[in-house]
């Protein structure tokens, strides 16, 4: 007979709504200041949370500014690093937007940064669509252990983690609600 032992998964609750309605309010100013407003702007979300997200700001910035920006949803599945050549093949096929990025300031948007590599995947996504002239990174949250030289433009919320740690952003068009959480062991 063998001793089994039960692991005990806590949730913390990092962000709540308000929180994170005054984080994606925040980044929204900061991405006004630093491209002297939303001209020749275009908001990429890293789906599924990070379009939800990148949308909220688009609304955000129409406020402040006055005038819609295009906000556009991006799928990196396809873009993955473990994928076999085959399917790298129909990768290029997965974020066709008739969109032109050519010369354009976009700013990507995902809801968690971590090891870096989902954004490296959206990076190859976004330049087969053309030539932006910037690309700036905007995330919710930060949590650490990069694996990749990348690093946000625009940050809601640092959050410093153990690696064992499990990091939820939940938002009401999936999950009914808005937060952050931290699942422990």
């Amino acid at each position: 007979m063998g001793f089994e032992r039960k692991s005990k998964i806590m949730n913390k609750k990092i962000m709540d709504e308000a929180g994170i309605r005054r984080a994606l309010t925040r980044m929204s100013y900061e991405i006004v200041e630093r491209n002297q407003g939303t001209e020749n702007l275009v908001l990429i979300g890293i789906k599924t949370r990070g379009w939800y997200l990148a949308e909220r700001m688009g609304e955000r910035l129409a406020k402040i500014e006055g005038r819609q920006l295009p906000v556009l949803p991006l799928d990196i599945s396809a873009y993955r690093d473990d994928l076999d050549a085959e399917a790298k093949k129909q990768a290029i096929k997965s974020f066709d937007t008739s969109f032109d990025l050519t010369d354009k300031t976009v700013i990507l948007v995902d809801d968690v940064l971590y090891t870096g590599r989902t954004i490296r995947a959206a990076l190859d996504a976004i330049m087969d669509q053309g030539r932006p002239s910037k690309i700036a990174l905007a995330v919710l949250i930060d949590r650490g252990h990069r694996e990749l030289p990348i690093r946000p433009d625009f940050v809601g919320k640092n959050i410093p983690t153990a690696a064992s740690e499990d990091v939820q952003v939940l938002v009401k068009e999936i999950d009914d609600q808005d937060a952050v959480e931290i699942d422990e062991e």
